[in-house]
């Protein structure tokens, strides 16, 4: 506890956000000495390890003397065509939809995720709280987003189609609603949005005027189609007449970045698109807070939102690891090929007991389910039954890791 002026000061405005998963997983595993380490792996976390693109790196030292300029807040013109670019080719868009007023530069997504709440929560809707719809399971700063901005938020497991069904929402809780996430593909289940399903999502953010946010980091990493983006979506509704054909993106924003589409985790470098009303509030309270992705990085970045050569490339060294996963754990632990993202949900009857026991019989790391969902309102959390491994390494050491897993458990 801290003193000022010899009186205790309690700071307690975090502190119901939720333990950060691999804090807890480290405390789980605490003082347990594996017994096996010849396949051990760390299979926790989700940070790729397939080559930088060569390009990347020569940018960045090329461009080195400009470390010494501060950055622009919203883009260099480089960078701003560069992800205009790619955003209008991967949803689909007619050329110059998108434009530099739909952009905002970001150190990560997570860094976007997190901070949209501060932009879009006001602190009182319709007189009330406001709410923030999540998955659940979810990314926790979904849960940060809310907290930091004063609202309250609301968990929705799955339904059948393996997405939140947040139109099933009672009306007093859509009535209050600001802010909702989707993650497409979702992580930890790997799941697919269909196209019907955003355009639901989007009249549904638009009726109850709240913002709906895309997490779609994941979105290039696909086992056979790829997912469709919710800025397709936004645009083709507009085509037919539903929504505004001059602001066809309204109050839809969504977020990506390199770290998984470009094996550039340590770059931190992504954005956020999408209704240039939502993106004008955050660019006008970046320069108060937010980070400016340094020159050399938003060249590095420009050059690789324009290249698809590796992105093809790593996509099929994802697909030999589908392959490795499943010869070894197919028809076990409910397994199912992900159709989208890189890791892996399988349903192992407690997710905290067969983590311990993979770390001291077989040295591999994985993440308990429940770490990454919240209880419901009768105490049964979502994740509990299941782990979550990912399939980042490279095939020499994932596939002994597969094999042991398959034993082990």
């Amino acid at each position: 506890m801290m003193l000022y002026d010899g009186k205790p000061v309690n700071f307690t405005r975090f502190k119901n956000l939720p333990p950060y998963p691999f804090e807890r997983m480290r405390a789980l595993l605490g003082g347990i000495t594996p017994l096996d380490t010849s396949a051990g792996l760390n299979m926790s976390l989700g940070e790729p390890k397939h080559k930088v693109p060569d390009f990347v790196t020569d940018i960045l030292h090329r461009e080195r003397a400009s470390y010494n300029k501060y950055p622009p807040i919203q883009g260099t013109t480089q960078w701003q065509a560069a992800v205009a670019g790619w955003v209008t080719r991967r949803n689909n868009l007619k050329p110059g939809v998108v434009t530099a007023d739909h952009l905002v530069p970001l150190c990560g997504s997570r860094e976007g995720l997190f901070s949209i709440g501060l932009a879009v929560i006001n602190r009182r809707k319709n007189g009330q709280i406001p709410l923030v719809l999540s998955p659940n399971p979810f990314y926790q700063p979904y849960a940060g987003a809310a907290l930091c901005a004063g609202a309250e938020t609301i968990y929705v497991s799955a339904d059948m189609n393996g997405m939140p069904d947040y139109a099933a929402l009672p009306e007093e809780i859509l009535a209050r609603t600001a802010l909702a996430f989707i993650c497409n593909p979702s992580n930890p289940e790997g799941r697919i949005a269909g196209r019907n399903y955003l355009a639901k999502m989007i009249q549904l953010a638009r009726k109850y005027d709240f913002t709906l946010a895309s997490d779609e980091c994941y979105s290039e990493i696909y086992d056979d189609v790829p997912p469709v983006g919710m800025l397709d979506v936004c645009y083709q509704l507009s085509r037919q007449g539903q929504g505004s054909r001059d602001h066809p993106f309204q109050n839809v924003v969504v977020f990506n970045s390199l770290s998984k589409r470009s094996n550039l985790a340590g770059l931190r470098s992504g954005f956020m698109a999408g209704d240039p009303k939502i993106v004008s509030e955050l660019l006008r309270m970046r320069p108060y807070g937010g980070s400016p992705l340094p020159l050399p990085i938003q060249a590095a970045s420009a050059a690789a939102w324009d290249d698809e050569a590796h992105v093809s490339l790593s996509r099929k060294l994802y697909g030999q690891k589908f392959d490795l996963a499943e010869k070894y754990l197919s028809g076990k632990f409910s397994f199912t090929r992900p159709a989208g993202g890189f890791c892996l949900w399988l349903e192992v009857g407690c997710g905290e007991e067969a983590c311990r026991k993979l770390w001291q019989m077989a040295g591999i790391k994985t993440l308990p389910g429940v770490y990454l969902a919240r209880d419901d309102e009768d105490g049964r959390n979502v994740g509990a039954p299941y782990i979550r491994l990912v399939l980042v390494h490279d095939n020499d050491l994932l596939e002994p890791a597969l094999e042991k897993i398959a034993i082990t458990l």
